[in-house]
């Protein structure tokens, strides 16, 4: 690790991150829908490159997804684009969802920032589109760090938490955890105590999946085709998954010949689907397709379903957690 990407811990009162945190996301609320659904697709690895034909197959591809699953979010976990002008590919590859007016939000990967702007850039203008409910903390490591509270049908109590953070080049920092612990801790006490099933959305894997896929008792299923490229450094956050207890599943990207879950410890680690074009993300997938994951969560359950939806159409890899996890 390269010392100058390390940070001292950072200290937030309980009160200021909280307000922090609603604040960015103003007057904005999102809630599971009547049926007490509610459907995320995750986008990962666009890999954008402006003037290059080949990017199309992403767009074709966010396009089919989304006219098939019409989620009610949409999550980018990163390496949006990957040449220049930036500023041309962000306008491209959030059509799909702004001509939709699907609310989506983002947490950036390690190739973002290496185009002609920098990550607080590619925030700020991000922000400028309508639906975008990515937010920032100030003065925390890394740019793309928010929660994004998801209510009831009826709009009145939240019940569920979508846990952003920003992987930044390679590390997750101390202070970001602490950031984490804090948010969890204060979602609990406003619900009098009681835990709120939450997922986490980033885009390097934590060093967990390593160890998760390594134990020969772990349950896997999906696409494993390279070894993992994890964080640099382990900051503890998979343990502060663990000590709160309401992170049901981390959703990550960055390896591109993976999209498989493993469940370790009782947490689902899962691999997006790698959303990019052959060309643009260097993936050569068994069935050829580059695609999305699916997640959908149950209004009142501590429990998801989730799939992977090919640029194709064709549904595979469907599981139910945490039921097809439990020794039977």
């Amino acid at each position: 690790m390269k010392k100058e990407y390390v940070k001292p811990i950072v200290l937030l009162g309980f009160c200021w991150v909280f307000f922090c945190a609603s604040a960015q996301l103003g007057s904005s609320k999102i809630t599971f829908n009547r049926e007490g659904k509610f459907k995320i697709v995750q986008f990962t690895d666009i890999h954008w490159k402006p003037g290059v034909k080949e990017s199309e197959e992403a767009l074709v591809c966010m396009n089919n997804v989304l006219d098939v699953e019409k989620p009610d979010f949409v999550f980018f976990t990163g390496d949006l684009v990957t040449g220049s002008p930036a500023r041309e590919g962000l306008d491209i590859i959030f059509r799909p969802v702004l001509s939709r007016n699907i609310p989506f939000a983002v947490t950036l990967g390690n190739h973002d920032d290496e185009q002609d702007m920098t990550r607080q850039e590619i925030y700020e203008y991000m922000k400028t589109f309508p639906g975008n409910l990515t937010g920032t903390i100030d003065g925390l490591s890394g740019v793309t760090n928010f929660t994004i509270p998801v209510y009831q049908s009826d709009g009145e109590k939240i019940a569920s938490i979508l846990y952003g953070l920003d992987t930044n080049l390679d590390t997750l920092f101390l202070d970001q955890v602490v950031w984490f612990t804090q948010q969890s801790k204060k979602y609990t006490e406003l619900n009098k105590g009681n835990l709120i099933p939450s997922l986490a959305f980033f885009h390097i894997p934590l060093p967990e999946f390593k160890e998760a896929i390594q134990d020969v008792n772990s349950r896997f299923y999906g696409i494993r085709k390279e070894k993992e490229c994890c964080l640099n450094v382990n900051a503890g956050l998979f343990s502060a998954f663990l000590e709160r207890g309401d992170i049901m599943a981390a959703f990550v990207g960055h390896d591109h010949l993976n999209d498989y879950v493993v469940c370790w410890k009782g947490i689902m680690l899962c691999y997006g689907r790698v959303t990019g074009s052959r060309k643009t993300s260097h993936y050569n997938l068994p069935d050829g397709s580059n695609g999305a994951r699916v997640i959908e969560l149950t209004e009142g359950e501590r429990s998801f379903e989730s799939w992977i939806r090919l640029r194709t159409g064709e549904k595979i890899k469907p599981f139910k957690f945490p039921f097809d996890f439990i020794d039977k």
